[in-house]
Formats: C-alpha cells, sequence, structure tokens
C-alpha cells in the first residue's frame, strides 16, 4: 500500500516553490499594443482567459439546440476542467458530479459500468458522442472531453429506453489550435497513471489529435482492486471551417481489473466487516478489450441547412474468473448451511461465505448509421429550427458462461448435475483470499446469444411563434426486431428461467413536446412532456414469461427554469414526475405480467459557473420520491422504494483561487439512505463525504494534490441486489497527487 511513498514525497516537495513566484498572474494573458494611423501608440490591452470553467453553455448532442436554453430538460455537463480539479479518471468518478445518479456494481452477466438514473436503470443508457455505448466494459476519461447528462425519458431522440435520462460521452476531438499535455499521477494507494493528449494542425483547414493513458495499481483501499489498463485514442478533421468536413475517430481500450463484488447482506444491512474485506480471489480478473470507430460527414448545404452522416461502430471482448459473496451461512462436519433470511445472532466469527463463480466470455458489438438534415428557416413570422432524420442499426450478443462447483469442508456446495458455481467457503470476517477454490477447474455452462435490428424515423422542431416563447415538438418512429437464444433449455420448459429461444418485433411511437418562455437572454422557463419504452429483449437477454410482452412504456412531466446570473453563474431549478407504466411484474416463476407501475416524483436544482472572478462552484440536488405503486398480487416489491434510489443527493465542487497560481477546493457528496433489494429488506445508511485539492498553477504546468474522504468515512458507494442486496464499500482517505505539463 505504501510502496510509492517516496515518489509522492519527492512529488510533494515540489509544491515549495519560492513565494517570489507569486508574483505572477493566476490567468495566462496576453499583451497588445495598438498603432494609429499617425504612427502613435494607445494604451496597452490586455487580454485575458481562462481554461478552467466549469460552466458550459451548450450541449454535444446535435438532435438537441446547442443553447442549453433552448432545451425544455434537465441537463447536467460535467466538463474537462471540473473533471481535472477532481483528479477524475472514469466515467463513473464523473458522474458524482451529477445528483439523482447512484451506482451499481458487477452483477449477474452485467459488468462494467451500471448506473441508475433517477431511479431507473441507465444499463443501455450510455452514449458516446450521441451513439449507443452498450458494451459492458469500464470507461475511462482519458480520452473525453466533458459528460452529459440529460434527464427524462428520451425516446424521441435517441429510440428504445432512456426511462431516467441518457448519459452522453463528449470525446476530445482535433482542431487547429497546436497544443501537448501530459499528466503523471500517483496515489497513497499506489497506483500510478499517465496520460498524453497530443493535438497538430496538419494544414489550415485539417487537424489530428491523439491521446494514451496507462495505469497500474490499487484503485482503491479495499482489498483486490488492482487494474492494469491502457489506451489509445485519436481522431482526424479536414475540411475544417470549410462548407464540408469529415472526421474520422477511434477509441482502443484493454483493461485488466479485479472485480469488486462487495459485501454480503446480514440482519438487514451490509454485513459488519472491516471494510477493505474482499470475498474474491487474488486470481480473480476481468480482461476487457475494447474498440470503437467513429466516421462522419457534415455539409453546409445553405448557411442555416446543415447535412450530417455518421457511422459508428463498437466492439468489446470480455473475458472474466469472478467470484462473489454469494450468501452467509455456518460449516459443520454435514457441509455449508445457508442462513434463514440472511439472519444471524451467531458472532460473526463463527460465520463464513459461499463463494460463487461468476466467469464468462462475452463479445459485445453494434454499429449504427445516422443522417440528419437540420435547417433553420421562417415561414412568415414564425421562425423554425426544424431537424429531420433516421437511424438505421445493429447489435449482436455472445456470452459463454462457465462456472466452478466445489467443495466446502469436504462437502460438495453443489447438488448433482447442477451448474449453479458454487465453489468454496470462506470466513466472513477473515477470509483467505487466495487459498479457497483457487483449484476448483472451470466447466462450460450455457451459451446465452443474442441480436436485433433497429430502424427508426424522427422529426422535431423548436418554433419561435413571437420574441421570448418558443414550441418544441417532436415524434419518432422505431421498430425494433430483436432475438435471443440459449443451449440450455432447447424446449423452452415450462419454469425454468432459460429460454432456448425468442424473438420480437416491437413498433413504436415517441413523443417530445415542450414549450419554453424567455423573457430575457438570461432567463427560460419551461414545461416538457417526452416519453420513451423498453422492449423485455432490450439487453438481448430474457426469462421465460417475458418474450412475449408489450415493451414498458415511461411518461414524464417537468417544469423547471434556467437563469445566468453574476459572472456566469447558471442557475437552474426542475420539478418533475417520471412514470413507468406496463412494468413487468413477476406472478410465479417464469410468468409474469405487465401490471407494474413505478412513479418517481423528484425536484432538482443546481448551481454551475463563477460566483467571483476567484471563486466558482459546481453543485446540484436531487430529491426523487419513488415508488412501486403497482403490480401483481404475487410481487412483494408493490408498495416498496426501488432499488438503490436515495430520496436526498447532494453534490458540490468548489475552488477558490487564495494568491496567483495557488488554488484550494473542495466538496461534499450526500447521499440519503438506500435499499440494496426489490423487497426493502436490506438497508443501507445515508453519509456524506468530504474531499478537498491543493494547486499551484501556471501556464505551463500544474501540480495538484487531491484528498479523497477526508475523514475516513465508512460508506457504501455501490449497490449490486442480486444474491440478497450485496453493497460495495467506498475506497478509505486517499491522496492523489498529479502533475500536468503543457507546451
Amino acid at each position: 500500500m505504501n510502496r510509492l511513498t517516496p515518489i509522492a514525497a519527492a512529488l510533494v516537495a515540489t509544491f515549495a516553490a519560492p513565494l517570489s513566484a507569486h508574483a505572477q498572474q493566476a490567468t495566462p494573458a496576453t499583451s497588445t499594443t495598438a498603432t494609429t494611423a499617425t504612427g502613435s501608440q494607445l494604451a496597452p490591452v490586455t487580454v485575458e482567459g481562462r481554461r478552467d470553467d466549469f460552466a458550459s453553455t451548450g450541449t454535444a448532442i446535435t438532435k438537441l439546440p446547442a443553447d442549453l436554453h433552448d432545451v425544455p430538460q434537465s441537463v447536467t455537463v460535467v466538463n474537462k476542467a471540473q473533471m481535472q480539479s477532481q483528479g477524475v479518471s472514469s466515467l463513473a468518478d464523473a458522474l458524482r458530479n451529477v445528483s439523482g445518479i447512484t451506482l451499481g456494481g458487477a452483477e449477474g452477466g452485467q459488468i462494467g459500468n451500471n448506473i441508475n438514473l433517477n431511479g431507473f436503470s441507465a444499463r443501455t443508457d450510455i452514449y458516446l458522442d450521441g451513439f449507443r455505448d452498450r458494451g459492458q466494459y469500464y470507461r475511462d476519461t482519458f480520452a473525453i472531453e466533458e459528460v452529459e447528462v440529460l434527464m427524462g425519458p428520451s425516446s424521441m431522440l435517441f429510440g428504445r429506453g432512456s426511462t431516467g435520462g441518457i448519459i452522453n460521452q463528449v470525446s476530445k476531438k482535433a482542431n487547429l489550435k497546436a497544443a501537448t499535455e501530459i499528466t503523471g499521477s500517483v496515489t497513497t494507494n499506489g497506483l500510478v497513471r499517465s496520460t498524453v493528449d497530443v493535438n497538430r494542425p496538419l494544414s489550415d483547414t485539417s487537424a489530428l489529435r491523439i491521446e494514451a493513458m496507462a495505469q497500474n495499481g490499487a484503485a482503491s483501499t479495499r482489498n483486490q482492486t488492482d487494474v492494469q489498463d491502457f489506451g489509445l485514442a485519436g481522431s482526424y478533421i479536414w475540411g475544417i471551417g470549410t462548407s464540408t468536413e469529415i472526421t474520422l475517430s477511434a477509441l482502443l481500450q484493454h483493461n485488466q481489473d479485479q472485480p469488486d463484488y462487495g459485501l454480503p447482506p446480514l440482519n438487514g444491512h451490509p454485513v459488519n466487516v472491516d471494510r477493505n474485506t474482499a470475498y474474491g480471489l487474488n486470481s480473480d480478473r476481468t480482461i476487457q478489450d475494447v474498440a470503437a470507430f467513429n466516421a462522419g460527414i457534415k455539409h453546409k448545404i445553405a448557411p442555416d441547412v446543415t447535412l450530417r452522416n455518421q457511422t459508428q461502430f463498437n466492439y468489446v471482448h470480455t473475458n472474466a474468473v469472478e467470484t462473489a459473496p454469494n450468501t452467509i451461512g455456518t460449516v459443520s462436519s454435514s457441509g455449508f448451511t445457508a442462513l434463514t433470511n440472511a439472519a444471524s445472532s451467531l458472532p460473526l466469527s463463527s460465520l463464513f461465505v459461499r463463494g460463487q463463480s461468476h466467469d464468462r466470455n462475452i463479445n459485445d458489438y453494434s454499429i449504427f448509421n445516422q443522417t440528419e438534415l437540420a435547417a433553420k428557416f421562417s415561414t412568415g413570422s414564425v421562425k423554425h429550427d426544424a431537424l429531420v432524420g433516421v437511424e438505421v442499426g445493429h447489435d449482436g450478443y455472445d456470452n459463454q458462461n462457465t462456472y466452478r462447483n466445489g467443495s466446502c469442508n469436504g462437502r460438495s456446495l453443489n447438488a448433482s448435475g447442477a451448474t449453479t458455481g458454487y465453489m468454496d467457503c470462506v470466513s466472513l470476517v477473515n477470509p483467505s483470499y487466495s487459498a479457497a477454490g483457487s483449484s476448483v477447474a472451470d466447466t462450460a455452462g450455457n451459451r446465452a446469444g443474442g441480436s436485433a435490428n433497429t430502424i427508426a424515423a424522427y422529426v422535431g422542431d423548436t418554433i419561435e411563434l413571437v420574441p421570448h416563447f418558443k414550441l418544441v415538438g417532436g415524434l419518432r418512429y422505431d421498430r425494433y426486431v430483436a432475438s435471443i437464444s440459449n443451449s440450455i433449455n432447447s424446449g423452452n420448459t415450462a419454469g425454468s428461467t432459460a429460454l432456448g429461444y425468442a424473438q420480437q418485433s416491437v413498433n413504436f411511437v415517441s413523443v417530445r413536446s415542450g414549450a419554453i418562455w424567455q423573457p430575457s437572454a438570461a432567463q427560460s422557463y419551461y414545461v416538457s412532456y417526452g416519453t420513451s419504452f423498453n422492449p423485455s429483449l432490450e439487453q438481448l437477454t430474457g426469462t421465460t414469461g417475458q418474450q412475449n410482452l408489450d415493451p414498458e412504456k415511461n411518461r414524464s412531466y417537468e417544469l423547471g427554469g434556467k437563469w445566468d446570473v453574476a459572472e456566469g453563474l447558471a442557475l437552474t431549478a426542475a420539478g418533475f414526475q417520471i412514470t413507468k407504466e406496463n412494468a413487468r411484474s413477476q406472478v410465479a416463476t417464469g410468468v409474469y405480467e405487465l401490471a407494474g407501475t413505478v412513479r418517481v416524483n423528484g425536484a432538482r436544482a443546481g448551481a454551475t459557473g463563477r460566483i467571483t472572478r476567484d471563486w466558482q462552484i459546481a453543485a446540484n440536488y436531487t430529491y426523487l420520491d419513488a415508488k412501486v405503486v403497482g403490480g401483481a398480487v404475487a410481487d412483494t416489491s408493490v408498495g416498496k422504494i426501488p432499488v438503490n434510489t436515495p430520496k436526498h443527493t447532494f453534490t458540490t465542487w468548489t475552488t477558490y483561487d487564495v494568491a496567483p497560481h495557488w488554488q484550494v477546493g473542495g466538496g461534499a457528496t450526500y447521499m440519503s439512505q438506500r435499499y440494496a433489494n426489490a423487497t426493502n429488506t436490506v438497508q443501507v445508511g445515508g453519509y456524506t463525504r468530504y474531499d478537498a485539492m491543493l494547486a499551484y498553477t501556471t501556464k505551463a504546468y500544474d501540480i495538484r494534490l487531491n484528498l479523497y474522504n477526508l475523514t475516513d468515512k465508512m460508506y457504501y458507494d455501490a449497490l449490486i441486489q442480486s444474491d440478497g442486496g450485496r453493497s460495495v464499500p467506498g475506497s478509505g482517505r486517499t491522496a492523489l497527487l498529479s502533475l500536468t505539463y503543457r507546451m
């Protein structure tokens, strides 16, 4: 854990820069002298610019107006400046800046980034440059310029899914300004990381940009969280500033990480053991190879008419050997006996954890093409900002599961012929990570496959009827055809949760509408309505009883306002209601009905930007009153709060330039209690985590010290509803020291 302390100490020493350096200006500035026609000189003019603003005035989503004031929905943008200030290196870390978002860990057949947004799963609602990024992998930010979160159902814009909203990653793009940025960092956990970002103009109208990343070490204070990752990304653009612009971009990433399946529940809460306790094996690993390629062309037919065509291909291969804590029990001469209802009054030292293998080899890919025509025009006194588009795409999925059937105290943990994968038992308090189950062999299990074809057409318009008043409307038609298969249960035997084969065709029309009143350039008030849909085979997996169900239908109402105040400070506030109807409700094993209703009444508020020239802030709060309000009689989740949905979340980050070159910052993250399972029998307490930052900044380089979890608070970062509801503890107190050099 402390093997890199000497390196850290050496880097800390660099903060002892001479105080005389304070005489320099904190903000890069250039001075120019103007000359009159007679040759006399005027007073020098100093032009200052900031590169560390948290505020963002627009979005890169082409389906939305560039100005956020014209978007009748809540949008939160976490840009590069804010991510650098916090030492963010992953999508999960970036999303901690967005209240209303909670994280899920590795679960069942799903690994990578599992996210809940406004009380609903956003598992398939992660996007890269406007295209669905559905692969199961852990996303890094080394090639990301900003992360945009659009709240509320948005199928009119993005197709299936998007119940709680969508998350769009905006990749870094080449431009005509030559720049190089190199960053190196080290943590007290022993994680070493380096990134490189090089941008070069090749001509007056073309440029090339390359980004690279490598990291190695422990990701947190918890045991078994080592990562060994590297990545390469780039973009080439020609025709910059001309009527036709062509962009080629790519992302290649390799991850070799240790998964964290957290702690099992006991007596209605996460088991009370040391937060660094992990129940996997030292040999556990998740190896992922990621490839994404994008080609786009944008042509200006006229000054206010633009045609865009873009194609993106994503591929993710995952090879995982993972061990999860399945349940707690006792061990005797007859073997392992699981606790009833995960409850016990026995001392923790006398209890054991049964491990379960979650091994698989996954190939996940998609290819999509979008063609859009955007035009601004007038019909009489009415102004239009219209968009017409067509989307076609294909998704593919192949998952070969394997399992390790082992024993405990000399007794088999699995019934004869079972493929359950129970492979060891370890002490609850002091697990022997490297010994138990290490010699159990893998056996091939179910092979699940799936594919889907999508074709869609959409039209939207922002209409300015009179000055200061706009109407927003749009329709989208989707045809979604999916099929799945499993190598087991080829006859679709009743009662089995595995489908031998299933196929589904869904036709759906999504709606988006709104009204915007803008009494001034600094104010915007809106009301909006939107819908979305979730096919039962959306994730290209399914269980018996779901294959013939209609899609779940979602609708949202939102009322809000956006204000620009002070020196670039943007304020937002909104109230909303999201309702999922036709929710799949389990009646019995393998039997579902469209009888469920999930409703979330909520409110959010945010502030981003500069309060003064030296003081800036990014803060937001979300209130979620979520409940399963309807369902089948046998559905035990009716009347309960959805999994991993806190009533209150608040996040803030602020920085202040205390002197030339010197900056301090900090923030707090608050989350109220949540439930780790659908029946609300496992409660996870709320918490407040505090972080801080000290930086020495110049035009050429920055030295930054980030301190995370200052009070060493024990809290739970991610929840997993499988196995009764597991909870992943957050990292303990950690320091990150980084040096960024620009040239």
